[in-house]
């Protein structure tokens, strides 16, 4: 199209012919490509490296969280024991039922019969009397006649 004078109209400063946006070089795009496969690598390694510095920090926290419990622990058991009340572990020692009660049993052929395998909880004591029962889990014998039928008593 041609002006009054005969030159062309003058294009928006912005405006590129539709031959020009289309068309790029090969080697235009190859680069591209490359530029966004590095910048998305460099990416991933900056999110790899705050993602074991979160980790760290977590775990560090978790730990110090941890023993700041186990030291107030500390210091209550301590408190209680200067005011007489102590904390009993039952484990491996002979059934009692005044200290202890049985939650279950449990066949056991390396402890004898009426010890306490396992101690779900502990006994407490003040001055020597009982304060709370222990719960624990007492061995019996193993059943040597489970699965012989000619052992079963079926007059009853």
């Amino acid at each position: 199209m041609n002006t009054h004078d005969g030159t062309q109209p003058d294009m928006d400063a912005g405006a590129e012919p539709a031959d020009q946006v289309t068309e790029q070089a090969p080697g235009d795009t190859d680069q591209l490509m490359q530029a966004a496969t590095a910048r998305i690598a460099e990416l991933e390694a900056e999110l790899g490296e705050m993602r074991d510095r979160w980790m760290r920090s977590e775990a560090e926290i978790i730990g110090r969280l941890r023993e700041g419990f186990e030291g107030v622990e500390r210091s209550f058991v301590a408190l209680l024991e200067r005011n007489g009340i102590k904390r009993v572990d039952p484990t491996g020692a002979a059934f009692d039922p005044n200290l202890h009660q049985a939650m279950g049993e449990q066949e056991s052929a390396e402890h004898p019969p009426g010890t306490v395998v396992q101690a779900w909880t502990q006994a407490w004591t003040l001055n020597g009397r009982l304060l709370r029962p222990a719960m624990v889990v007492v061995a019996k014998a193993p059943s040597s006649t489970l699965g012989n039928p000619q052992t079963l008593d079926t007059t009853a």
